[in-house]
């Protein structure tokens, strides 16, 4: 049955003016986490590109009550703990400019979120000012604070102090640790764990923020009651716990007002999950997860007053789930149950008797009746639970029982620095399980490179780049546990490089290389000295023995290095000295040459090595020629010298004594055809 209320709405009369109350736009700081791990992927796309799509939706839809500013950790450099930028100030938001500069941001170091939130306070001068920031973040603190305490202590020091957090993507032992500095600061820590509920869970926190009290007007005897407004409302007269139901009203007073369930009774202001009314007069809302008498009211934005009430029973719902009695440690099992109440419900696996709200892996029922789960690392008793999205009520588990699996992994006994070798294993229990090589008693979790198990028992890995004890292990998806390891030495890799020992700058050089030990390991040609993984132009080994490079433009002394792809650590090197383009090169053939000629001019070339082998010749040939291709050759006798016709067609021309027999120039000389 409905039920009617009526208030005075507060007019000002013709000739004096309404007292106002003006309410400054809040300033909000969202701190965004650009730290490496945010590369991770979930269901093969990256957690930045999924945080970067949901941010536009985000600041798209922004109140304009609101200014917004961004800060951003561990975008600039890999292992600074300082790393912390003040990208966009708060103030009135520029939608195309916030997107952008999000876009803009490349993840890469270290997760300082301590004093990423304090950094965000000291901007929004929390001290003098109510201040809120937002925290978006995928991981736990990496730089040795206690973002807990700090949480805390900002909280003591501001104003009105406040972190809303949105876990994303996080191992179980990282809820506490960001949960605590939203409870620490009267703020909302909310979970996500894809692209859909980081979405909601940035949607909640906006909400929450949204119905932050409002400076209330005060009463003042210029203000006379004009006229009444009568608001009806109506809404089921029982509903089921935890399911969406619809609610309609007369008429939208202001289109931030808004509609909740509460307990039947419950004090003025208090409100539970809501809706704004807009311009529309019908919303859903979703009934609480505990039955008893409620009420379904009309909210004024301005005030908290309540315009309008019906009542609704919300009574208890019928549930059932179904789960196997055993399952094995780490692997995929099929949970069923008798009906999705909303579609933001989950079920999820828990220890057996843990208490209420706890959860690990989930999936949100959505529309359908069954789905999969991922069973946990550890063996021991646990149970299935259909949870309410309202307020995480359990109303339905089943036992299961969580068995050890049984594996074996094989790799070589040795192998060497940077190759790559074959692993097997007994079977695949999830196929987002994966096999890695780490350090012999490297800690439980910790992982190099790696290969997904996906549905088959062998792939490849690649031997670090130093050599030591090692071990090949089997990797759970879930929980990071090591099912099974077998031990691996990695031995130095022997690797020789070979080139000319000078080259002009610019100039087409032939590097050559003993073996390939991966096929993505590189050469590159750097100044002398040039500290350990830094490159420049580079090729990569393939299959290949040699190569054709190009030397550096500036003159000096270089490096030739082969460089392993893993741990990008030189195996091997070449010194080389690039000299000037046109420099003439030596090899004991003392050879004499004019800088300059005319079209078809005939020139003495004249040389003090012993000559008289047939072996021998004097060739003229374009620069870019092989050494052993030329446009003219002649043999060299016993004389000196000899008379060498230039080409009909001007450019810049190498003269070069070769030694055919040995495949070998003994001189080089530039000669410009003008």
């Amino acid at each position: 049955m409905m039920k009617a209320l009526k208030t005075a709405l507060i007019a000002a009369t013709a000739i004096i003016p309404p007292l106002s109350v003006a309410v400054a736009a809040e300033d909000v700081v969202i701190v965004y986490d650009a730290s490496g791990s945010m590369w991770g992927q979930i269901d093969g796309t990256s957690k930045i590109e999924i945080a970067r799509d949901v941010m536009a939706d985000l600041v798209t839809g922004w109140s304009d009550d609101i200014n917004l500013g961004l800060v951003a950790y561990g975008h600039r450099s890999e292992g600074d703990c300082r790393d912390i930028e003040t990208l966009i100030k708060p103030g009135a938001l520029d939608k195309a400019n916030f997107i952008s500069t999000v876009n803009g941001i490349r993840p890469k170091g270290k997760t300082p979120i301590s004093a990423a939130v304090q950094h965000a306070a000291e901007l929004l001068s929390y001290r003098d000012n109510p201040a809120t920031v937002v925290l978006i973040s995928d991981g736990l603190e990496t730089c040795q604070a206690d973002p807990c305490a700090v949480a805390e202590q900002l909280a003591r020091q501001g104003v009105k102090f406040t972190t809303h957090v949105v876990g994303f993507d996080l191992e179980d032992k990282a809820h506490a640790s960001l949960a605590c500095i939203a409870e620490n600061t009267g703020g909302v820590f909310v979970p996500a764990q894809n692209a859909a509920e980081l979405k909601e869970a940035l949607a909640h926190v906006q909400s929450v923020m949204d119905l932050q009290p409002m400076v209330e007007q005060q009463p003042n005897s210029t203000h006379e009651p004009m006229q009444e407004a009568e608001i009806d409302i109506q809404a089921p007269g029982q509903v089921t716990t935890g399911s969406s139901f619809k609610v309609t009203w007369s008429a939208s007073i202001h289109p931030e007002d808004y509609v909740t369930i509460v307990p039947a009774g419950a004090e003025e202001g208090k409100y539970t999950n809501y809706q704004r009314v807009r311009n529309v007069n019908e919303n859903s809302l979703i009934a609480p997860a505990e039955p008893g008498f409620y009420e379904v009211r009309y909210v004024l934005r301005e005030g908290g007053r309540t315009m309008a009430s019906a009542p609704v029973e919300v009574i208890e719902a019928e549930m059932a789930i179904t789960a196997p009695e055993e399952v094995i440690t780490g692997a995929s099992f099929k949970v069923t149950w008798s009906a999705s109440i909303h579609p933001e419900d989950y079920v999820t696996i828990v220890p057996a008797g843990a208490e209420e709200g706890k959860y690990t892996n989930y999936q949100r029922v959505r529309n359908v009746t069954e789905n999969r789960l991922i069973a946990p690392a550890e063996p021991g008793f646990y149970e299935v639970r259909y949870v309410l999205r309202e307020g995480g009520r359990t109303l339905a588990s089943a036992p299961v029982e969580v068995i050890e699996a049984e594996m074996g992994i094989s790799a070589p006994s040795e192998v060497t620095t940077g190759a790559s070798f074959k692993v097997t294993w007994s079977a695949s229990i999830h196929p987002e399980d994966y096999v890695t090589i780490v350090p012999a008693g490297a800690e439980e979790g910790k992982y190099t490179n790696y290969q997904r198990v996906r549905d088959v028992t062998e792939n490849k890995l690649t031997a670090p780049a130093e050599p030591g004890f090692y071990e090949v292990r089997y990797v759970l998806r879930e929980g990071g546990r090591t099912m099974a390891s077998t031990p691996v030495e990695v031995v130095a890799a022997e690797v020789t490089v070979s080139g000319p020992e000078v080259a002009r700058a610019g100039s087409k050089i032939k590097v050559t290389w003993s073996t390939s030990i991966h096929p993505e390991d590189y050469l590159t040609i750097v100044p002398a000295g040039t500290a350990e993984g830094k490159y420049a132009d580079y090729i990569r080994v393939r299959d290949a023995r040699a190569a054709d490079m190009k030397t550096p433009a500036e003159t000096g002394l270089y490096e030739i290095r082969y460089v392993l792809r893993e741990g990008a650590r030189t195996l091997a090197s070449h010194r080389l000295e690039v000299v000037a383009e046109n420099a003439p090169l030596d090899d004991g053939a003392g050879l004499k040459v004019p800088a300059q000629a005319g079209i078809g001019e005939t020139i003495t070339v004249s040389w003090s090595s012993e000559g008289g082998s047939a072996d021998q010749r004097i060739a003229i040939a374009r620069t870019d020629q092989a050494d052993f291709s030329w446009i003219a050759a002649h043999k060299v006798g016993e004389e000196k010298s000899l008379e060498l016709q230039m080409p009909a067609q001007a450019g810049t021309y190498e003269i070069r004594f070769l030694n055919v027999g040995d495949r070998k120039v003994l001189g080089r000389a530039i000669v410009e055809v003008k």
